[in-house]
């Protein structure tokens, strides 16, 4: 027989989980896992190419560990009075919110979430040791503050893990929710904001919350709006003392010259890499607009992708939009399919293929 994974001494709540990620399938139009899908433009590459030829010539000696350019130049890019004391950047997001929960979770201490929300917040919670605490969303996948209170009063939880804009729902998360959560814990409140560039303009972001409020953070990526998804650079901005916190689990030198050079150089072009963003919002609204119009019950989103309802058989409709070279996610939500915004002409593949899976499977009537 076979020697297997379950055949080691694995810690016995790791046994009969899965590693998370999308199916991987090379597809000519590829909307399943919230990609910035246009390609970071010439001049930007150039002067990021630039930099990482300059940033090899000290590759023989260890990255600045404290990534002071980088801090700094997040703190810049953000606004709202924030210091390079109060940025922390690592891996991707995730290596954030993993840094965060070694810090304040572990053993005996819990975290409380919001599901369907984003699937690494309870694999990374799992990871740490750390309770994961599912809490009930209001109707149309919202959270509403007194939800959120009630919840808190209900499980006591160590860390609160908000999500806004949420994925894989895309739906807005109130200002008014932060501080209610914030107000009704004496635990650390974290709100990934991963998609906060999709929002619209006028909507304040967690990030005009963090005056006066020290156990509050904020956690951003470059993986979206700066098309960054390949060169893994997430960051959070929260009060000086957290970042002490995370310092004390972090691993040495845990974000290469490479990564620190790279970033750096992306961030001095924001205006151009950001320039795209609207674009994106524009198929987005776009993909609702013919979704509805095809019997399709999509959601309000702040988000640079769609979760849409009355798919009868999401798993058949997946497999068919496959065969016509276009992969969207199947998150397992009944009766729901997600699909990212990409550019007009991969938008008009979607929905072109969409159509023709609508006349073979029509929609079906999902909650009002």
């Amino acid at each position: 027989m076979a020697f297997t994974l379950e055949d080691l001494p694995i810690r016995d709540d790791l046994r009969g989980q899965s590693p998370y990620g999308a199916p991987q399938k090379h597809v000519r139009v590829q909307l399943n896992v919230n990609e910035n899908t246009h390609p970071v433009p010439d001049d930007v590459a150039d002067d990021i190419v630039a930099s990482i030829r300059q940033a090899l010539a000290t590759v023989n000696r260890y990255p600045d560990r404290e990534f002071t350019e980088l801090r700094e130049s997040l703190a810049g890019y953000l606004g709202h009075g924030l210091t390079a004391e109060q940025l922390w950047a690592a891996n991707g997001s995730n290596e954030v919110l993993q840094q965060l929960l070694q810090a304040f979770g572990g053993p005996g201490r819990s975290v409380l979430g919001f599901p369907p929300t984003y699937s690494m917040h309870s694999i990374l919670a799992s990871g740490t040791g750390t309770t994961w605490i599912p809490a009930e969303r209001d109707d149309e996948f919202r959270i509403a503050p007194e939800t959120v209170v009630a919840a808190i009063e209900q499980h006591r939880p160590d860390i609160v893990f908000l999500c806004g804009p949420n994925n894989p729902t895309g739906t807005p998360l109130p200002i008014e929710t932060i501080e209610a959560a914030y107000a009704a814990t004496d635990g650390i409140v974290m709100v990934d904001e991963a998609y906060a560039e999709f929002m619209p303009a006028d909507v304040p972001s967690a990030l005009t919350l963090l005056p006066g409020r020290e156990r509050l953070v904020v956690s951003r990526t470059m993986s979206k709006a700066f098309a960054f998804a390949g060169a893994r650079v997430g960051y959070m901005a929260a009060h000086p003392a957290v970042i002490d916190a995370v310092r004390l689990v972090r691993l040495p030198y845990h974000l290469s010259v490479l990564t620190q050079a790279a970033a750096v150089a992306a961030l001095r072009h924001a205006p151009e890499m950001l320039a795209m963003v609207d674009d994106i919002k524009e198929q987005r609204d776009r993909m609702v607009t013919e979704l509805q119009a095809m019997g399709y019950r999509t959601y309000e989103t702040w988000s640079n992708f769609v979760l849409f309802g009355g798919v009868a058989d999401p798993h058949a409709a997946f497999e068919s939009l496959l065969e016509r070279d276009v992969i969207v996610r199947d998150l397992g939500i009944p009766n729901h399919l997600r699909v990212s915004a990409g550019t007009e002409e991969e938008t008009t593949a979607f929905l072109d293929a969409m159509r023709q899976v609508a006349a073979e499977q029509p929609p079906v009537r999902v909650g009002a």
